[in-house]
């Protein structure tokens, strides 16, 4: 009795120490497409989800309760024969330290997602080759959400995640996907998130997550006043980046994710100089401008 006590506590410890790291709803909207089968739909759905969340992304060991939340919806626009036209939508986030809140950290839509798939075809991740748009872009976007999160944890401890991601840029380029190429009339593909988010022209945006996640709100718990003037602080990290780069994408990507809880987080509690904070906020994000305005206290 005693041995196969100690089997079963070996087994425990063996699937505890291979937990995935993604705990991801995916979504296949397709009430765009006139289709009388539905069952691809929820097919790819079903192989998505467990693509997902049942690979293993990392090295690094996660145990449940640290897996990174996040979400993927696919809204399908058309659909032929094995041909998919369709956008999506990634939303991630993670706890704040002794609290039960979670923090937006990525919340971004993809427009350029084309793909093929055949109904129970598997869905491998080839890491050496291009095979299928399919399975580079979730792979691409679960690097991203991964990279980003560590990015929050640490200081640019996410930049092994990152290069994962870039290779997948690099091997898709020659493909005939959009979305993966440098685009002279569009600064917001797949290649530019990533080249922005490894370069040292935006290196405030890496560091700006860092400090407002775990040197901001992690604190709040127990010190809010110096918790908000961290996070309040990052804003002038990241005006000093978009006086260099004006209308940077990661600016974009960061407030998608953030206006809302920066209206929030500095409307009640502890006060800080919330003019000039707004002022700072126009002039690195004037799209929010109405979110701005509403900061009170």
């Amino acid at each position: 009795m005693r041995n196969w006590a100690i089997v079963t506590v070996w087994l425990l410890m063996g699937l505890w120490a291979k937990a995935q790291e993604l705990n991801c709803t995916v979504t296949v909207n397709s009430d765009q497409v006139s289709q009388t089968n539905q069952q691809i739909f929820k097919t790819l759905e079903r192989s998505l989800t467990d693509f997902v969340n049942k690979r293993k992304w990392t090295n690094r060991v996660y145990k449940e309760n640290e897996r990174v939340n996040c979400q993927m919806f696919i809204t399908v626009t058309d659909y032929e024969a094995d041909r998919f036209t369709a956008n999506i939508q990634i939303q991630s986030s993670r706890p704040v330290y002794n609290t039960s809140y979670e923090t937006p950290i990525f919340n971004y839509k993809d427009n350029q997602f084309n793909f093929q798939y055949i109904e129970f075809q598997p869905l491998v991740l080839n890491e050496n080759v291009f095979e299928s748009n399919l399975v580079a872009v979730v792979s691409y976007y679960a690097y991203i959400i991964l990279g980003l999160d560590a990015d929050t944890f640490s200081l640019e401890g996410g930049t092994e995640l990152f290069r994962k991601a870039q290779q997948l840029t690099t091997q898709a380029q020659g493909s005939s996907f959009a979305g993966w190429n440098q685009d002279a009339s569009d600064n917001r593909t797949r290649f530019d998130l990533i080249s922005d988010l490894l370069s040292n022209t935006y290196k405030e945006y890496r560091v700006a997550m860092y400090n407002y996640h775990r040197k901001g709100m992690d604190v709040m718990a127990d010190n809010n006043s110096a918790g908000k003037q961290v996070v309040a602080g990052t804003m002038n990290l990241l005006e000093t980046m978009v006086r260099r780069r004006p209308n940077a994408f990661l600016i974009a990507t960061f407030f998608d994710a953030k206006s809302d809880e920066i209206r929030n987080l500095f409307s009640d509690g502890p006060k800080v100089d919330i003019v000039k904070l707004k002022e700072t906020l126009n002039k690195i994000a004037p799209l929010y401008s109405s979110t701005w305005n509403e900061i009170t206290y």
